[in-house]
C-alpha cells in the first residue's frame, strides 16, 4: 500500500493541550504559602502564643483574601454566575469574622472562648451562603421531574449521611447535652455545626454530578476549596478531637487551604480552554465514568443508610427512632425516584426509536451517500444511495479501505486534507470540504464532492456526484479561452501562454516569438461569398495553422481575420540562426495559408501577411504581442503576402503616426488645410486645359506636409470621409468662383475608389453639390485610383456610369501602375488616362518604359479617350510624351501648385511655353479636355 493511504489509516484526533503560564504561577505561589503554613501548624509555630495568633488570625486573613477575590470577580464579570461569587464572599466574610472574634478571645484577652459567642454566629452563617451559592452553580433541570430527581438526589445523600452520622456520633452528642442539662442554645449549637455540614455535602455531592459545564475548572476548584472546608468542620465537630483542639493544630491547615483555593478559583482557573474546546459527544472521555456514578448515586445514599441502620443493630443498640424516620424516607424517596426514571427511560427509549427511524428513512433515502470510516480509515458504514450513486453495493464497500476508492493522483491531496482538519480546534472548524475521483462499479472515475465531520476518532463523509458539475465548470472554462468557431486559443488564453513563456526556467530564453497573421483579401471573400464561407475559410485556416506548429507551441484567432502564434525558445545563444530559423518558419506558415482553400464547389485565394517579434530581457508580453503586431501591419503596408521582423523604428514610426493622426483630427476644424491648383496643359499648344486640385496641410507649428505624408495617415484614420468631403466641396466651390470670375476651366479631384463607394457620399450629394454652387456637371473630373484589390467592380462600375450621366468627367489615375489597370479599362467608363508618374520619369532614359508608355498612349487613342500625363518635369519628356501620343500633360516643366492669386494670373495668360512647340505635331491626336461646355449626359460610354 501507498504511504498516502497508509497515512489515511494512521490519522487519528489529537486535541492541542491548553495552558497558561501565569496560572501555573500562581499554582506554585499558593502551594508554598500553604505548605509553609502546614509546616508551621506541625511544629507548632515555634511558642504557643503565635500558635494562638496563626490559628486565629492567620485563618481570618485566608478567609477575608477569598472574600474579597470572589467579590471582586463578581463585580468585574458578567453572566448567570455573578450570584454564586458573591454568596462565596458572604461565606468566606463570614468565616473571616468567625476566626477574627476567636483571635479576640484567644489572643487579645486571653480567655477561653465562651459557648455559645459571636464566632459561633458567624460560623454558623458561613454555610447558608455557600449553600445557595452551590445551588445557583448547579445545572438547572429543564422538567418538573428533574427539579424533583434533583431533589429527591439531595435528600437521598443527605438523609443517607445523616442517618450515617447519627448513628455515629450525632445521637451519643445529644444524649451527652441531655445528660449534663445543657441549655438549649448549647444543645442547638452542638447539632447546627454538623447538621450544616451534612447539607453542604450532600451539595457538593450533587453538584460534582450536576455541575454545569460552562467555566467549569472555576466551579471545579470552588467545589474542593468547600469540599476541603466541610472536611475540616466534620474532624472539628467529632467529640474525640474537639476535646483536644487548639488554634494553631494541623486541622487549621485545611482550613487555610480552603479558603486559598476558593480565592484562587476566580481568578486562576484557565476558563478560556473549557470554552475553547468543548468536549464532543462523539469521543469518549471520563464522563461516561461521571454519569454511571451519578447513576448510582441512589443505591449508594441507600447503601450507606443500611450501614447506618447495620452499625445499631451490631453494637446492640437500640435502633434510633431518628434513623428509622430518617431511613425510611430515604427509601420512599428512592423509590419514588426509581420510579420517575423508569417513566422517562421508557419516553425516551420510545423517543430514541422514533428518531432512529426518522433518520434510518433520511439515510436510506438520501441521494447522497453516507460512509463512517474507522480510525483506521477501513469503512464501517455505507448508505444504500451508493448503488445508486457508485455503481456499487453497500455490502462491497463496507470493510474496504477508504484509500482503495479514491484516485492516486488525489489521494495525497485528500491525507493532507483530513491531517489538517482533524489538528484543527474542533470549535473552530466542525466539517470540512473535500473534492476528490472515486472509483465507480464499471472502473470509471467519478468527481465527488464530501462534507467530513468527525465520529469517534473517524470520520463520517456525505458524499454526492458533481462529475456533471465538474463537466460545465471544465466546459465553461474551455469556452472562456477558446475561440468558438475555430476551437483554437482565444487572446485570453494566448496572453496567459505568453506570460507563461516569458517567465520560469524560459525568462532568459531570448529565442522566443510571438507571430501576428493576418488574412489578406478575407473580407473581399465575405462580401463576395457570404460570412458562412468566409466562417469555413477560417475554420480551415485555422486548421492549417494548428497542424503547423509545434507540439510545444500554440496557435491561437485573436479575432476577425487575425491569428497568432507563439514558438519558444531552444535555449540557443546565437540570434541571427534563431531569427533566420523562425523566419523561415513564418514563411512555411504563410505559404501553407496561402494555398487555395476548397470552399463549397470552388477555391478561394486567399494571402497571409506575418508579423515577427523575438522576446527582450524583461519585456512584458503586452508589449511582445503589440511588437509583433506592428511588424504584421508594417507586412500589409510594405505589399502584403510577407513576414516582417519587428525593428525598434516600428515603434518610432508609429508614434510619429500617432502624433500626425492626432493633429490631423483638429486640422480641418482649425482651418489649416489649403486647397493648391497645379494647371494641366496641353502638350501641343501649352493652353491651360484644366486645373489638378491637390490638398494642402500648414500645420499650427508652420510645418507643410504634402499630400505622401499626411494622406496615408487620413486613409487609415476617421478623417477619411471628412477629408475628402472638403477637398471636393472646397475644389468645387472654387470652380465656380473663377468660372464667375471670366476663367472657366475644368477642376480634376482625386478621389480614392473606396471613397466613391462610401456610405457617407450618397449619389446625390455630387450633383447637389454643383447645383448649390451653380458649377456645369462638366466641369468636374474625378480621378479614380484602381489600387484598392479589395474594391468591387460592380458596385465602381454601377456609380461611375451613374456619375458619368450628369455630365461628370471619369479619370483613371495612375494608369500603368495598378494590378487592374487593364480590367478597369474593360469595365470602367473612363474618360481620361493619367499616366503613373513611375512611367513618365523614365520615359526618356529607358528605352523599355519607352514602348510602355507608347503602347498604353496608344491604347487610349484607339478607345478615344484624352491622356494626362502626371510627373512631366524636364522639357525632354514634354518632347517625349507629345511624339507618342499623349495629349495633355502636368508638372514642372509647366508650373508647381499655384495658390489660387497665382492660378488666376496664369489662367489671364492662357497658356505656358511649350518646347519645340513649331514642329510640335502629335503623332497621335485625340481630343482635347472639355472647358465649360455644357452636360455630358450623352457622350458615348466606350465599349467593353
Amino acid at each position: 500500500m501507498s504511504a498516502p493511504a497508509d497515512a489515511l489509516g494512521a490519522l487519528l484526533s489529537r486535541r492541542p493541550a491548553v495552558g497558561g503560564a501565569s496560572a501555573l504561577v500562581w499554582q506554585i505561589l499558593l502551594g508554598v504559602v500553604w505548605a509553609g503554613y502546614t509546616v508551621g501548624a506541625a511544629l507548632g509555630w515555634g511558642s504557643p502564643q503565635l500558635a494562638l495568633f496563626m490559628g486565629d488570625f492567620g485563618l481570618s486573613a485566608a478567609a477575608l483574601i477569598a472574600a474579597v477575590s470572589c467579590f471582586r470577580y463578581a463585580r468585574a464579570g458578567s453572566g448567570g454566575f455573578r450570584p454564586a461569587w458573591l454568596l462565596f464572599a458572604l461565606s468566606s466574610f463570614m468565616a473571616s469574622a468567625g476566626n477574627a472574634v476567636w483571635g479576640w478571645y484567644e489572643v487579645v484577652l486571653g480567655l477561653p472562648v465562651p459557648t455559645p459567642s459571636l464566632a459561633d454566629v458567624f460560623f454558623l452563617c458561613f454555610a447558608p451562603p455557600a449553600i445557595v451559592g452551590l445551588l445557583v452553580l448547579a445545572k438547572r433541570p429543564v422538567t418538573r421531574a428533574g427539579w424533583l430527581c434533583l431533589a429527591l438526589d439531595s435528600w437521598l445523600i443527605g438523609g443517607s449521611l445523616l442517618t450515617l452520622s447519627w448513628s455515629l456520633a450525632l445521637a451519643h452528642t445529644a444524649h451527652l447535652v441531655d445528660a449534663e442539662g445543657a441549655s438549649v442554645a448549647r444543645a442547638a449549637l452542638a447539632l447546627a455545626y454538623p447538621l450544616l455540614d451534612i447539607v453542604l455535602v450532600s451539595m457538593v455531592l450533587a453538584l460534582h454530578f450536576r455541575r454545569s459545564s460552562v467555566n467549569r475548572s472555576a466551579v471545579n476548584t470552588a467545589v474542593a476549596a468547600l469540599a476541603l472546608t466541610v472536611l475540616s468542620d466534620a474532624l472539628f465537630t467529632s467529640p474525640l478531637l474537639r476535646q483536644t483542639y487548639h488554634s494553631g493544630q494541623m486541622l487549621d491547615a485545611g482550613w487555610f487551604a480552603g479558603s486559598l483555593l476558593l480565592a484562587y478559583a476566580p481568578w486562576g482557573a484557565n476558563r478560556a480552554a473549557d470554552n475553547a474546546f468543548p468536549p464532543l459527544s462523539t469521543q469518549p472521555t471520563s464522563r461516561p465514568i461521571a454519569g454511571s456514578l451519578a447513576a448510582l448515586t441512589p443505591y449508594l445514599a441507600a447503601a450507606v443508610c443500611t450501614l447506618g441502620i447495620l452499625y445499631n443493630a451490631v453494637e446492640g443498640r437500640r435502633v434510633d427512632r431518628v434513623v428509622i424516620l430518617t431511613g425510611c424516607t430515604v427509601v420512599l424517596a428512592l423509590v419514588v425516584r426509581q420510579g420517575i426514571m423508569l417513566v422517562d427511560n421508557i419516553a425516551l427509549t420510545q423517543e430514541l426509536a422514533q428518531k432512529e427511524n426518522h433518520f434510518r428513512s433520511l439515510v436510506q433515502g438520501s441521494s447522497d451517500v453516507i460512509m463512517i470510516a474507522a480510525p483506521n480509515g477501513v469503512l464501517r458504514y455505507v448508505s444504500p444511495a451508493a448503488a445508486g450513486v457508485y455503481g456499487r453495493e453497500a455490502d462491497e464497500l463496507v470493510g474496504a479501505e477508504l484509500s482503495s476508492i479514491i484516485h492516486p493522483d488525489d489521494l495525497g491531496r485528500v491525507v493532507h486534507e483530513v491531517r489538517r482538519f482533524l489538528a484543527a480546534p474542533p470549535g473552530e472548524e466542525p466539517t470540512t470540504r473535500i473534492e476528490c475521483r472515486f472509483r465507480s462499479g464499471t472502473g470509471d472515475w467519478l468527481n465527488v464532492e464530501s462534507t467530513v465531520n468527525r465520529h469517534q476518532g473517524g470520520l463520517i463523509l456525505n458524499s454526492r456526484d458533481v462529475t456533471e458539475r465538474v463537466r460545465l465548470q471544465a466546459q465553461l472554462q474551455h469556452n472562456a479561452e477558446h475561440d468558438p468557431l475555430t476551437d483554437l486559443p482565444n487572446r485570453a488564453l494566448f496572453t496567459k501562454r505568453v506570460r507563461q513563456a516569458l517567465g520560469g526556467r524560459r525568462s532568459g530564453d531570448s529565442g522566443t516569438a510571438v507571430l501576428f497573421i493576418d488574412l489578406d483579401g478575407f473580407k473581399a471573400v465575405n462580401d463576395r461569398l457570404g460570412h458562412q464561407a468566409g466562417d469555413e475559410l477560417l475554420i480551415q485556416a485555422a486548421r492549417r495553422l494548428h497542424e503547423s506548429v509545434r507540439a510545444g507551441d500554440t496557435a491561437a484567432r485573436l479575432g476577425g481575420d487575425e491569428f497568432a502564434a507563439i514558438i519558444l525558445g531552444d535555449g540557443t545563444r546565437d540570434q541571427p540562426a534563431r531569427e533566420c530559423q523562425v523566419h523561415e518558419i513564418a514563411d512555411r506558415l504563410r505559404l501553407t495559408l496561402s494555398q487555395p482553400y476548397r470552399i463549397g464547389t470552388g477555391d478561394v485565394r486567399v494571402a497571409a501577411s506575418i508579423g515577427v517579434a523575438f522576446a527582450e530581457p524583461g519585456i512584458t508580453p503586452s508589449d511582445l504581442m503589440r511588437n509583433a503586431d506592428l511588424a504584421m501591419y508594417r507586412a500589409k503596408a510594405g505589399g502584403k503576402d510577407r513576414v516582417e521582423l519587428y525593428a525598434p523604428q516600428m515603434q518610432a514610426d508609429v508614434v510619429r503616426r500617432s502624433e500626425l493622426a492626432a493633429r490631423l483630427r483638429t486640422a480641418l476644424r482649425d482651418g489649416e488645410f489649403a486647397l493648391l491648383h497645379q494647371p494641366v496643359v496641353h502638350l501641343a499648344s501649352g493652353r491651360v486645359a484644366a486645373v489638378a486640385a491637390q490638398a494642402r496641410w500648414r500645420s499650427a507649428q508652420g510645418i507643410l506636409f504634402t499630400p505622401a505624408e499626411f494622406l496615408r495617415v487620413a486613409e487609415d484614420s476617421d478623417r477619411t470621409a471628412e477629408l475628402g468631403r472638403w477637398l471636393l466641396e472646397e475644389a468645387v466651390e472654387q470652380a465656380a468662383d473663377r468660372a464667375r470670375a471670366g476663367h472657366p476651366v475644368s477642376v480634376a479631384v482625386r478621389l480614392p475608389a473606396r471613397r466613391l463607394l462610401d456610405k457617407g457620399m450618397p449619389f446625390g450629394s455630387v450633383e447637389a453639390l454643383l447645383t448649390r454652387h451653380g458649377l456645369p456637371s462638366g466641369a468636374l473630373m474625378i480621378e479614380v485610383a484602381d489600387s484598392d484589390p479589395r474594391i468591387s467592380f460592380d458596385e465602381l462600375e454601377q456609380r461611375l456610369v451613374a456619375l458619368r450621366r450628369i455630365g461628370v468627367r471619369i479619370a483613371l489615375d495612375g494608369f500603368g501602375s495598378g494590378y487592374a489597370a487593364i480590367n478597369a479599362l474593360r469595365r470602367l467608363p473612363i474618360d481620361v488616362l493619367k499616366l503613373d508618374r513611375g512611367l513618365v520619369e523614365g520615359v526618356v532614359e529607358s528605352a523599355r518604359l519607352h514602348k510602355i508608355t507608347s503602347g498604353l498612349l496608344r491604347i487610349a487613342c484607339d478607345l478615344g479617350m484624352q491622356s494626362v500625363a502626371d510627373g512631366v518635369d524636364v522639357p525632354e519628356q514634354v518632347l517625349a510624351l507629345r511624339a507618342m501620343g499623349c495629349t495633355h500633360g502636368q508638372g514642372m516643366a509647366f508650373s508647381g501648385p499655384l495658390d489660387e492669386y497665382r492660378l488666376r494670373r496664369a489662367l489671364a495668360r492662357g497658356e505656358f511655353p511649350v518646347p519645340g512647340s513649331a514642329m510640335a505635331q502629335p503623332v497621335l491626336t485625340g481630343g482635347q479636355i472639355p472647358l465649360l461646355s455644357g452636360s455630358h449626359a450623352e457622350t458615348p460610354i466606350p465599349p467593353t
